[in-house]
């Protein structure tokens, strides 16, 4: 009778550890297929410590999840898409400035969407990764070509990810990212594809 009750005990005590384990997995899995990108870029920045950026991006959540994008009229939908086709149509010419000019828009469309001012640029972009995790790469990659370090050719993929950032902020509703896609016809030779 003795044998049985511990054996029920080890199993109890077993299944407690399993289920434990089985949560802290699943959190983890959660984060990263909510971040996606951006959980694994944590997890290289913590040198592969999955826990330090599960806490990174609890964080966040914690801090940023509460912020409601504040709706733009579609006048201003109108002009932010012209503002972008004229980035992109200028970019040939002017890759550096087309490049600043994105960056510029960027920052200035996710604070009137209700994103905390860019100051400093990661607890804006820390913002940003909450809502629009799988976007906020591109954003990166534009702020970052800014200082001019990297070649035309970076610099043209860095426009060309931040697109998908532009679009989810300046959609109607977050579902209307990929269906609003001004400004995408190019003639020839004429900016970023």
């Amino acid at each position: 009778m003795s044998g049985a009750v511990i054996i029920a005990g080890a199993v109890v005590a077993l299944a407690v550890v399993l289920l434990a384990v089985l949560g802290w997995g699943r959190g983890g899995r959660s984060l990263r297929r909510r971040f996606g990108p951006e959980y694994d870029r944590l997890v290289t920045r913590h040198k592969g410590d999955t826990r330090a950026a599960d806490r990174d991006l609890g964080a966040r959540m914690k801090q940023h999840g509460s912020v409601r994008e504040q709706p733009l009229t579609a006048g201003a939908r109108e002009q932010y898409a012209a503002k972008w086709t004229g980035i992109q149509q200028r970019f040939v010419d002017s890759p550096q400035e087309s490049v600043a000019a994105a960056d510029a828009l960027l920052a200035r469309l996710a604070t009137d969407r209700g994103f905390p001012a860019g100051e400093p640029f990661e607890e804006q972009l820390a913002a940003l990764s909450v809502h629009h995790a799988s976007h906020v790469d591109g954003y990166r990659r534009i702020h970052t070509a800014v200082d001019g370090q990297e070649s035309t050719e970076e610099m043209r993929r860095a426009v060309i990810d931040g697109r998908g950032l532009f679009d989810a902020l300046v959609a109607e509703h977050p579902d209307d990212s990929r269906r609003h896609r001004p400004g995408r016809q190019h003639a020839k030779g004429s900016g970023p594809r």
